[in-house]
């Protein structure tokens, strides 16, 4: 019987971890502004984070990474499926381990999400840097990732504030 519930625990958090990877897709892809570097601002991050709050941290992270990853397929950023499939996941994996240790408060939200875009922020610079061969070149990407940090940190949070005490959502989610 122990097995069979271990099965079921597994499955649902499979199957958890492909719907917030198809919602963190469909985040990325549906709202497209586009930044002057060439990229595009998106809601994928506030996914990415909320993600993290209710799978936890490898789930969290799969589900992260999977799916903005496929975002950059679909668009045609090719470039940067490998860095986002990494980058997001680091983010998720490290929002989530900061909320869990913090005691999954107000202030670890805000503190995980923070840390988490600070993440985002150094990879994709970093990234850049080595595609245009230059670390001052690839600073002109960061204000664009500094404003989708911005907006991923304010609406996961009020999107976890907003679930927290849901108790069908803390039923199917218990991390948050």
């Amino acid at each position: 019987m122990n097995s069979e519930k271990n099965v079921n625990i597994r499955t649902r958090a499979l199957v958890m971890t492909a719907l917030l990877a198809a919602l963190s897709c469909v985040a990325t892809l549906v709202i497209r502004v586009p930044s002057p570097t060439g990229g595009y601002l998106n809601l994928g991050d506030t996914i990415v984070l909320l993600g993290a709050y209710l799978l936890g941290g490898a789930y969290g992270a799969a589900a992260g990474g999977i799916g903005t990853a496929l975002a950059d397929l679909v668009f045609g950023y090719t470039a940067y499926v490998p860095a986002t499939l990494v980058i997001k996941a680091l983010m998720a994996a490290l929002a989530a381990f900061i909320y869990v240790r913090g005691g999954k408060k107000l202030w670890t939200l805000i503190a995980a999400g923070v840390a988490a875009e600070a993440v985002m922020v150094a990879g994709y610079w970093l990234y850049d840097a080595l595609l245009v061969g230059s670390l001052a070149g690839a600073l002109a990407g960061v204000p664009s990732n500094l404003a989708q940090g911005a907006l991923g940190i304010a609406a996961s949070t009020a999107l976890a504030l907003a679930l927290k005490g849901v108790r069908p959502i803390e039923a199917w989610f218990p991390n948050l």
